[in-house]
């Protein structure tokens, strides 16, 4: 069975995006023929920026490389390697109606915000090259955030639509998500994101990552007091990265007076820094080297490259367009 996971390059990943989609997916690895890409043409509705779009995308890559993606198990490659996914974008969007569009959640947002006429084409185009990226592998399940079921389901809806209109030709994927991962608090409390300015960078330098955990926002519980482990936000990112002896040695901790949640701030910063020991080292050295990168993506575009010529020789036929392998 095929997975299909992917994640855009607007900025170095998070811990909501590892804990969220990066670790899941590549525990799949094991289970499913995996697929994962970097959304670069996704990023475009934000990153105009050519260095940005290159530096970003080189980070995703050696992220998921360092924290345990096999490339020779898996196919990692990048988006914009590959024209066929807009090529079955267009088509699919000759049969998906704006209605459809219009009831996408980022599309929403942005008139109750009173300023869709000023947004690019490119947001409200959004979920037809989503599904576009799913329909183009045959994909059996999508892992996502329970907040991303959205578009798979309307992926099923532009297959089912093109499937009504041509014949049976594109199968409906799965969405798979997590009914355990709880929302990863940021730095104010608020969900981890990038939207927010309330993030913590795992793989950013051990200078500026203790900056970023030293300015969690706590409650101003007088330091030889007891403190409530449940309702602060450093206890909460904490138990996500330590061994439960970790855990049951800090809650002690914050039962007892004279601990402070600057300790606390120290204690997640050196967790952090213990279980990324080994990814940080394997990451800097494929940022070092970007030609290691290259070599990966462009050996997974081959190899993806195959089972989307497939899949859009079949919609191609479908349409009434000449077969690209005929002579």
């Amino acid at each position: 069975m095929i997975s299909l996971s992917g994640i855009k390059p607007t900025s170095t990943p998070h811990i909501g995006n590892h804990l969220g989609m990066i670790e899941p997916a590549i525990a799949l690895q094991d289970e499913y023929d995996c697929r994962y890409f970097i959304a670069d043409y996704h990023a475009m509705t934000t990153v105009h920026d050519a260095a940005k779009m290159r530096e970003y995308s080189h980070g995703i890559a050696a992220y998921f490389l360092a924290f345990g993606l096999d490339p020779k198990k898996s196919i990692f490659y990048r988006q914009s390697d590959l024209p066929q996914v807009t090529e079955l974008m267009w088509i699919l969007s000759c049969v998906t109606s704006m209605g459809l569009l219009e009831r996408a959640h980022a599309w929403k947002a942005a008139k109750d915000r009173g300023n869709e006429g000023a947004e690019l084409h490119g947001l409200f185009a959004y979920p037809v090259l989503m599904a576009a990226d799913i329909l183009i592998h045959d994909a059996d399940v999508v892992p996502v955030g329970k907040d991303q079921v959205q578009h798979v389901e309307m992926t099923r809806d532009m297959a089912e639509r093109f499937n009504f209109t041509f014949g049976e030709t594109l199968k409906l994927p799965q969405a798979r998500y997590s009914e355990t991962l709880h929302t990863i608090p940021g730095l104010d409390g608020r969900k981890m994101s990038k939207s927010y300015g309330n993030t913590i960078n795992l793989m950013y330098p051990p200078k500026k990552l203790k900056q970023q955990i030293m300015s969690i926002v706590t409650d101003s519980t007088p330091i030889d007091q007891p403190k409530d482990y449940a309702n602060c936000n450093v206890y909460k990112l904490y138990k996500l990265f330590a061994t439960p002896e970790q855990v049951r040695e800090i809650e002690e901790k914050y039962r007892t007076p004279g601990f402070g949640y600057g300790h606390a701030k120290l204690e997640l910063y050196n967790v952090l820094m213990e279980k990324t020991e080994t990814p940080r080292k394997i990451y800097q050295d494929y940022m070092d080297h970007p030609d290691l990168l290259e070599d990966v993506l462009r050996d997974a575009a081959d190899r993806a490259r195959v089972k989307m010529d497939e899949v859009l020789e079949r919609v191609r036929v479908a349409v009434g367009y000449r077969s690209r392998f005929a002579r």
